[in-house]
């Protein structure tokens, strides 16, 4: 998860070293995300077939190895071609993560695994910008970028030791076969759809995106078609219709998907702003976010009890309270007229943090109670991948507004632009929750508490 925006603090270097231009800068980016969002579903049916802690060390592995070719590529299309064997096999791993939890705890036990799994998720992408900025500053042994990949080499071996002593041989009890049309219509469809919104709004949406937007829709439609005609005959369908017409799943997602492209744009602005608009190093662009990380990460730990105290309020709250972080940071940045903003900005960057965390970890509990046991790898990859795309889609969506926005008016007016619809997307999810459905939402929230 680190490893989808550890690069982002890199990106004026790599592009100056190898050199690369735009454009392959964005493959950069994008690749890894499209590969990894494309296959998390089919990583969580692996797992359920095959054992989840086989598949969980095959994908710590490979990603360990695409994550050294990486570190050793010598020149941008060389990058690119590692960054999508790195994103294949990461998604091999958080439905083992998830689909695990789901086998081996019930119960409160299982809230609080859920709870820090998603504290962890939620860290790493912040995480992923200090680190990458720590990096770049230590320029270990003169690797340059190429530590922010080369680190992942002692971490992942360390890990597939441990994994190997402490995480249980799961899978599902009647493991299914591989849906390969299922599977093949799903690529397609987040491919027609992730890859315009990536790179045909920076090129003037060309008609080739315009054709794949267009394509997305009968996808889809055949797409849901297909998974019922597998489920009617009696096999398991990779996206099964049942799991995806369960209110608390589909609610779940509906509510994320905004809310986490809101903040994907945040997280791609953020360390351009800083960087390009107010010459900050790219430890210290790192090193401001590292409060709302802290924040995110602490707030994961107390939702279980939260969740009990504020009832079926928790995700509105959580909502409300990331906007009025938002509303902070945004007030610093207008009225430091295009200073650094130090120390100010830590009040709004811890309530992004921990509104992220309530609306984000309580999200995730509800949506995975409602996946049973022996689904728990395919359930994992569904959530994953909703969150992915949309997260996906928002840095694509965001970052083009921002972009447009930074060429015409500057850094700073381009990111106050990017809070302010942050703020508007948080305000709607809020009255969708705490004014529309409050009863849908007390039975979602209170039914695995």
């Amino acid at each position: 998860m680190m490893d989808a925006f550890i690069v982002n603090v890199a990106l004026p270097t790599i592009a100056a070293e190898l050199p690369a231009g735009a454009t392959a800068l964005e493959l950069v980016i994008a690749g890894y995300g499209i590969a990894f969002t494309v296959l998390l579903v089919l990583g969580g049916r692996l797992g359920d077939r095959f054992g989840r802690r086989r598949i969980l060390l095959l994908g710590l592995l490979g990603f360990t190895a695409s994550s050294l070719l990486c570190g050793l590529a010598g020149n941008a299309p060389m990058l690119i071609a590692a960054r999508l064997a790195q994103g294949a096999f990461a998604a091999l791993i958080p439905p083992q993560v998830l689909g695990t939890i789901q086998a081996a705890t019930s119960g409160p036990r299982r809230t609080r695994a859920i709870s820090r799994y998603s504290a962890v998720t939620g860290i790493s992408a912040t995480l992923g910008l200090v680190l990458g900025g720590l990096l770049l500053h230590l320029d270990l042994g003169g690797t340059s970028w190429r530590s922010l990949f080369l680190i992942n080499i002692p971490i992942g071996l360390v890990l597939a030791v441990l994994i190997r002593r402490t995480v249980p041989e799961t899978r599902a009890g009647e493991p299914a076969g591989i849906d390969g049309k299922g599977t093949v219509l799903l690529a397609g469809l987040l491919l027609a759809l992730l890859v315009p919104f990536s790179f045909g709004q920076g090129s003037g949406w060309p008609i080739w995106s315009l054709l794949l937007l267009v394509a997305a829709v009968p996808l889809a439609l055949v797409l849901w078609r297909t998974e019922r005609a597998v489920t009617a005959t009696g096999r398991l369908a990779l996206l099964p219709p049942a799991l995806l017409g369960e209110p608390r799943v589909y609610r779940g997602l509906l509510l994320l998907a905004p809310f986490l492209a809101a903040g994907a744009g945040f997280l791609y602005a953020f360390p351009i702003t800083v960087q390009g608009g107010l010459g900050l190093s790219p430890l210290a662009s790192g090193l401001a976010v590292a409060p709302m990380s802290l924040a995110f990460f602490l707030g994961s730990y107390g939702v279980p009890r939260l969740v009990r105290v504020l009832g079926p309020r928790i995700l509105g709250a959580g909502t409300l309270v990331q906007a009025g972080g938002l509303a902070l940071v945004a007030c610093v940045f207008w009225f430091w007229s295009g200073q650094p903003p130090g120390l100010a900005i830590v009040p709004g960057m811890i309530l992004i943090g921990l509104g992220q965390a309530l609306a984000i970890s309580g999200t995730n509990t509800l949506v995975l109670a409602a996946v049973p046991t022996e689904l728990g790898g395919v359930g994992g990859g569904i959530l994953i991948t909703a969150q992915q795309a949309a997260m996906a889609l928002g840095t694509a969506l965001l970052g083009g507004v921002y972009t447009e926005s930074a060429h015409s008016n500057g850094f700073v007016p381009a990111f106050v632009l990017v809070m302010i619809v942050q703020i508007g997307i948080a305000l709607v999810i809020a009255a969708l929750i705490l004014i529309r459905h409050p009863r849908d939402v007390t039975h979602l929230i209170t039914e695995e508490s």
